[in-house]
């Protein structure tokens, strides 16, 4: 009696079990804070809350380069995550960390999950697939650059407010009507490299590189000093000189900026809707980026940023398995609709698109579906279906440099550019003699 007693007492406190089991622990380091780091671990909760085998605890750890870095050291050190969001311009370098990685499409293979890379936006499967047409690491985060408008400033300035800039001259035209009206942060932008070069380059079909932007082997050679290219930073370094435009920073540092209501026209990710959305207290829109009209087949399409989580090696089957049904939750319909429409990413599967479409959210919210227009916008061609550069994280900080040596006047814009391009080569080259 006394053992059976204790055997209940046991049971009930939890220190005694007959056939309950732990679950497995699927860990996921990321990059996203605020509205964004909220969002992800809705999702991370929803899908622990549906069943009781697997509990995914999502992590911060810092920016997209401090996470990637941190991984491979713990990677290194035997105790990675098992999935690591990375963003769109380290694939080429997380394609090279041999062993540290297990492509998505083996693991969702061997768990016997069903994934199928033709559900997928093709603009977005094509970024992270290999040669064979083998997805490497699952999209996630996708997303592009837009313009946004605050149109109560542009009100203000007699501006109308439901007529945004389509091309860089009605930009200009615009930003002159701004200042003069007293206003003080005309234009700014995140992601400079992002937005005033890469994805330029791809609107205005033209390359960023050559062998077809890196897709096409490890001896390609930047090409972001074209006439072209140095004549659109020059545009930017006279706005600079003439107070509109305000540098805000290498990465996000633009979105604040928008958001506080700071500045008038902003150019940032898709992905900057959610703490827009959150934070602004004015009326605006989201619209295509502006083109240079006198540059032929102009506007092309947009390429993608974002991230996308890849899954690192070294684990045991059962947690693979496990991995492999969490993206299998995130690629559902109804979580790609959710993600879309809370935070302004894409919709990563023609399914959820048109799931969101059928839903009527479109036609309250025209503008949340212009990114996945402008990214269709036209099929892609070889300059504007992506970039694929190792290393490019540093590739991109030496971009980083050279522009701020613009915006700051230390440099005129074809010095800087030339600079930035036989500096990342060098990048390039570094990594093609690592990875032969």
């Amino acid at each position: 009696m006394k053992i059976k007693a204790l055997t209940v007492a046991l049971a009930s406190i939890g220190l005694f079990s007959t056939g309950a089991q732990a679950q497995t622990e699927i860990q996921w380091w990321h990059s996203m804070g605020g509205a964004l780091g909220e969002a992800l671990n809705g999702l991370a909760n929803k899908f622990n809350a549906g069943q009781k085998e697997y509990k995914v605890v999502p992590t911060f750890k810092g920016s997209y380069p401090e996470s990637m870095t941190a991984a491979i050291a713990s990677f290194r050190a035997g105790n990675a995550p098992h999935l690591l969001q990375v963003f769109e311009v380290g694939t080429a370098t997380m394609m090279a960390a041999k062993g540290a990685i297990v492509p998505v499409a083996t693991v969702m293979a061997n768990a016997k999950e069903p994934f199928e890379p033709k559900a997928y936006l093709p603009s977005v499967t094509g970024y992270y697939t290999d040669q064979k047409g083998n997805m490497l690491s699952f999209p996630f985060n996708s997303s592009t650059v837009m313009f946004y408008i605050n149109k109560d400033l542009f009100k203000k300035a007699g501006l109308d407010p439901n007529k945004a800039p389509r091309t860089w001259k009605e930009v200009q035209a615009a930003a002159d009507k701004l200042k003069a009206a007293g206003q003080q942060c005309v234009y700014t932008t995140s992601w400079p490299s992002w937005k005033h070069i890469e994805n330029f380059s791809a609107w205005h079909n033209l390359p960023i590189g050559t062998k077809e932007n890196g897709f096409g082997g490890l001896d390609t050679q930047f090409s972001i000093n074209s006439p072209q290219h140095v004549k659109h930073i020059t545009m930017l370094s006279d706005m600079a000189k003439k107070g509109q435009f305000t540098y805000a920073g290498r990465t996000n540092q633009g979105d604040a900026k928008f958001s506080s209501g700071e500045c008038a026209m902003f150019t940032g990710s898709t992905g900057a809707q959610a703490g827009i959305r959150k934070a602004g207290k004015f009326e605006w829109s989201i619209n295509f980026i502006p083109y240079h009209d006198d540059i032929a087949g102009a506007p092309q399409n947009s390429i993608i940023g974002g991230a996308s989580v890849w899954v690192m090696g070294g684990k045991k089957a059962e947690e693979y398995r496990g991995v492999a049904k969490f993206l299998s939750f995130l690629s559902t319909s109804e979580i790609q609709m959710e993600w879309h429409t809370t935070t302004g990413y894409v919709p990563i599967t023609q399914a959820a698109y048109e799931m969101t479409r059928k839903s009527g959210f479109y036609d309250k919210d025209p503008g949340a579906e212009l990114a996945v227009k402008q990214m269709t916008n036209k099929a892609p061609t070889a300059n504007s279906k992506g970039l694929r550069f190792g290393n490019f994280v540093q590739g991109r900080t030496v971009i980083e440099e050279e522009l701020e040596n613009v915006f700051s006047g230390k440099k005129e814009p074809k010095a800087a550019l030339d600079d930035a391009v036989k500096r990342a080569n060098e990048i390039l080259r570094q990594f093609e003699a690592a990875n032969k």
